[in-house]
């Protein structure tokens, strides 16, 4: 088969680096909530460390922590997966794919990390 001659498998279109498509948006959302998640899931796994006593704690530290950690990477997971769900073609189409494997793995890690800090809280106090 010669390069000009037509064929039944259609070609797929590139997205230029600055198109923002609607799934482009919704995965960097998507993995920003879940970065946000990581950050404040290993705070709070690292604020529940043995030894640490009460005195040591800084200002930041929030009970709530976990918690907050556990839905935001949650939110990531569920919002990445509908978007790789729904994504049309491959990675570096435009659809978002390559963004939302990056959010559904930071919230994953995200809610992981504030689980295991709520079950060291639980188990501490």
């Amino acid at each position: 088969m010669r390069i000009n001659e037509t064929s039944s498998v259609q070609a797929v279109v590139m997205a230029g680096i600055f198109d923002m498509s609607a799934g482009r948006i919704g995965a960097m959302t998507a993995a920003v909530l879940g970065l946000i998640g990581l950050v404040i899931g290993g705070r709070a796994l690292r604020s529940t460390r043995p030894g640490r006593s009460d005195t040591d704690a800084s200002a930041t530290d929030r009970r709530d922590g976990p918690v907050v950690a556990m839905v935001l990477g949650l939110i990531s997971v569920v919002v990445g997966g509908l978007i790789v769900a729904t994504s049309d073609g491959g990675l570096g189409t435009g659809n978002g794919l390559g963004g939302a494997i990056v959010a559904m793995v930071f919230g994953l890690i995200a809610a992981i990390l504030g689980g295991l800090a709520r079950t060291r809280r639980q188990t501490v106090v």
